[in-house]
Order: structure tokens, then sequence, then C-alpha cells
């Protein structure tokens, strides 16, 4: 028996093979599928090796504990993979950096920003750079929009997702 996966362009193809001796070979494209979002397969994207400064993990569990309230009710909605089955990493040390959350599979760092002054933003700015140069991506939402207008920011979470690694079947056929 032969797995279907729809495509958004409504083709199926297969996702896995059984061999001979009934042993079944997964598809090396679906090994590479983290979840689909809309119709769209969303490709994982390891970044390994990251460096990590041990020094930081008594710095990280005061702002576990500091509880600030976008990044609770945005934990609460995406905890245990409630988002399209993609588990989230909250307060993640990567180098010198202490990032809000974390999603390993994709290499994506999601920042929820309060209100902002200039030298923030230019501390930001250097901060996002050199994430950025260990191959993450981020995306940044204000404290504003997860308290206020939550439905909005994780439509433009997935829409991120999708344009970032989004994926066609066809594409690996």
């Amino acid at each position: 028996m032969h797995l279907k996966f729809p495509s958004p362009g409504g083709v199926d193809f297969k996702v896995h093979q059984t061999l001979k001796d009934g042993v079944v070979k997964i598809n090396t494209f679906m090994k590479e599928i983290l979840t689909v979002i809309n119709g769209i397969p969303i490709r994982r994207n390891f970044v390994e090796n990251l460096p990590y400064n041990p020094h930081l993990k008594v710095l990280l569990r005061e702002k576990r504990k500091a509880r600030i309230l976008g990044e609770v009710i945005f934990w609460k909605k995406v905890r245990a993979k409630k988002f399209h089955t993609i588990d989230f990493d909250r307060q993640r040390i990567i180098g010198n950096y202490i990032v809000d959350f974390y999603i390993k599979t994709l290499g994506l760092i999601i920042e929820i920003d309060g209100s902002s002054h200039d030298e923030k933003e230019i501390y930001d700015g250097i901060r996002q750079e050199y994430l950025e140069s260990l191959g993450l991506l981020v995306f940044r939402i204000s404290d504003f929009d997860v308290r206020n207008n939550l439905s909005v920011v994780m439509r433009e979470l997935e829409d991120f997702i999708v344009l970032h690694y989004g994926t066609t079947p066809s594409s690996k056929i």
C-alpha cells in the first residue's frame, strides 16, 4: 500500500514505497517535511552546533520566572506542539543571547518586542545580525500585537514559515 500526500495543486505523490520484503522505505522528501501549513509542506531546517554560553543559565532561570504577559500568551498558544505540531523552545540560550522562542527543526527564532527606544533598536539589530550569521531566521512581533491581536500574529507566523520554509512536492519528484 502506498500512502499519498496531497500537494497544494491537488496532485498526490507517494510518501513511501513497500519493498519486496515488506520493508517500508520513506521517501526522502517526506523525511525533510516537518508539517503542512495551509496545504504547503514545510521543510525542516536544522541549524547544528549553535554556540552556547553556560554563564547565562542563571539569567535564563530569572527570565523564565519573570513571565512577561505577551510571552505567556504566546507560549500558551504554541506549547505542547499546539501550533501545527511544531515544537517550540521557550527562553533558549544561543551564543551570548537568550531568545524568547526557538524552533529547532526550522532554525527559527521568534522575538516578542516590548516598547522600543533607540538604544534597544540598535542592540536588537546587532543581535539579529549575529543570529542570522549563524544561519537562523528571526521573526519579530510586538508585545502589543500578541496581547491584542493574537490571531493576526499567528497568521503572520504561518505566512512567514510558508514563505521561508515552504516547498511543493513537485519540486522534489
